[in-house]
C-alpha cells in the first residue's frame, strides 16, 4: 500500500474537499481519499503509486492549484494490539 500526500491550494470549505475527493476517486483506483482544506492537502491510500503527471492533470482540471506530490509506504495508524 502507498500513501500519497497531494498539496493543494485554493480549497476553502467542505464542498471543496468533496470536489477533490470525488475527482481522485473517479480517476484513480484508491482505497481512500481524504482532502483537508485547512491543511491544504489530500491524503490518498492506494495499492499502486499514483502517476504524478496524471495527478497534476486531474487536480488542474478541478480548478485548484497543485503544490506538491509525495509518496511513501502506507503505515496503518492506531492501536497495535500489543500488551
Amino acid at each position: 500500500m502507498i500513501e500519497t500526500i497531494i498539496g493543494i491550494d485554493g480549497m476553502m470549505c467542505d464542498m471543496c474537499e468533496a470536489h477533490i475527493n470525488d475527482a481522485i476517486r473517479r480517476n484513480f483506483s484508491v482505497r481512500s481519499a481524504k482532502a483537508n482544506h485547512r491543511k491544504k492537502q489530500c491524503v490518498v491510500v492506494s495499492e499502486e503509486p499514483l502517476d504524478e503527471a496524471e495527478v497534476r492533470r486531474v487536480i488542474g482540471e478541478t480548478g485548484y492549484d497543485l503544490l506538491s506530490v509525495s509518496s511513501q509506504p502506507y503505515q496503518k495508524k492506531g492501536f497495535l494490539g500489543l500488551f
